[in-house]
């Protein structure tokens, strides 16, 4: 085999050598063949286990004969739909590959060196890799009682402050804030920061006391940007496709630094045809909530409290438990779950929900490998 040649460090730009990539686990494939097993589930990303919807696969196939094309670069269909859907102007929407391809153009179009974002901690590692990567400064704030702590995060702001990051529900806590800590939060946020708002697990939601970021504040006048994605309740994550709600003084500027034709064909025509059954996932939400509260129910039977979620997952606290051997014991088992060491929570592990069966499968299966030695 050829030998390659190595690149010194001294090549790379210091804020990237000393980045950490974002891990995104084993494929289920390759855990498979490890462990000689003839099925593994995975309930460690947050997938949406239901799948996309038929309108969506039957886009698929109809945009196959068309993939020796370029995408539509402006993603005009997709944009109209979504600018309808929350009503508001064309130019107020942009898309991205992900929702994290829209955090990514958000750091590249405001922070330079020295420059800093603010965000709860544990929570998406994208808000603090875009910046960094950047030479940035990411201001990392504790959780208090797994939530975002908005009081200390407006004290951790200072001029040098571009973007304050609000995971809504928190991912990997599955936590909110509430609406009166939010509209609290902007009537005291300085006005020469831009809020972002993530809410990647809006449609989970079916807490009244929940704010619509798009609704309560972007329409409203706020410096604010509402992130959302289709890889969640739409079942389009491997085909990653996100967007934002923003001032379009800003959508420019996002597409001047993504790359050219950033979201693809089939991402374009699946989500376009998704929205045409948005109103199918009411009945997801519904289920999603059953299945979540099913899993709690059972593991807090067994001695396990997770934390209150209002997304589709849960963390769950093992009590000085050793979360990465519980991951393995678990993995033996076919199940795969994700490990807290991972995103900065020793001692838990986050566990995605499915149909019923499978979380009573999953909390049976929990329990005893938490209590293997």
């Amino acid at each position: 085999m050829a030998t390659l040649a190595q690149i010194a460090d001294s090549f790379f730009k210091p804020p990237v050598r000393d980045l950490v990539p974002y891990e995104p686990g084993k494929p289920v494939e390759e855990v498979q063949r490890e462990l000689g097993l003839d099925r593994v589930v995975k309930l460690a990303s947050n997938e949406g286990p239901f799948g996309p919807f038929p309108e969506a696969i039957e886009a698929l196939a109809a945009a196959a004969p068309e993939l020796n094309r370029y995408p539509d670069g402006g993603g005009y269909r997709l944009r109209t739909a979504l600018a309808e859907r929350h009503g508001v102007r064309f130019e107020e929407v942009a898309l991205g590959a992900g929702a994290d391809g829209v955090v990514d153009a958000l750091a590249q179009i405001s922070v330079e060196p020295g420059d800093e974002i603010v965000c709860g901690w544990p929570s998406f590692p994208s808000y603090v890799i875009a910046a960094t990567k950047l030479g940035g400064v990411a201001r990392t704030i504790p959780l208090v009682d797994g939530r975002y702590d908005l009081d200390a995060m407006l004290d951790a702001v200072t001029d040098r402050t571009k973007l304050v990051f609000v995971c809504h529900p928190n991912n990997p806590t599955g936590t909110m804030n509430s609406r009166a800590e939010l509209d609290g939060y902007f009537e005291r946020v300085p006005a020469h920061v831009v809020t972002v708002l993530d809410q990647a697990y809006f449609e989970y939601v079916d807490d009244s006391d929940y704010a619509d970021g798009i609704e309560d504040y972007v329409k409203a006048g706020r410096r604010a940007i509402v992130l959302r994605t289709f890889s969640k309740i739409f079942g389009l994550a491997g085909l990653r496709l996100g967007y934002a709600v923003v001032h379009e003084s800003l959508t420019p500027h996002l597409h001047a630094v993504q790359e050219p034709f950033n979201v693809n064909s089939a991402a374009l025509s699946a989500g376009s045809a998704s929205l045409e059954r948005a109103g199918l996932l009411t009945e997801r939400r519904e289920l999603a909530r059953r299945c979540r509260e099913l899993l709690r129910d059972r593991l807090a039977a067994g001695g396990l409290e997770p934390l209150p979620s209002d997304a589709n997952f849960v963390l769950v606290p093992l009590e000085g438990g050793d979360d990465v051997a519980v991951f393995e014991r678990l993995a033996r088992r076919g199940l795969l779950v994700r490990p807290g060491s991972e995103f900065g929570l020793p001692g838990h592990v986050r566990v995605t929900v499915g149909p019923a069966e499978l979380m009573e499968r999953a909390a049976s299966e929990l329990i005893e490998a938490t209590r293997e030695r």
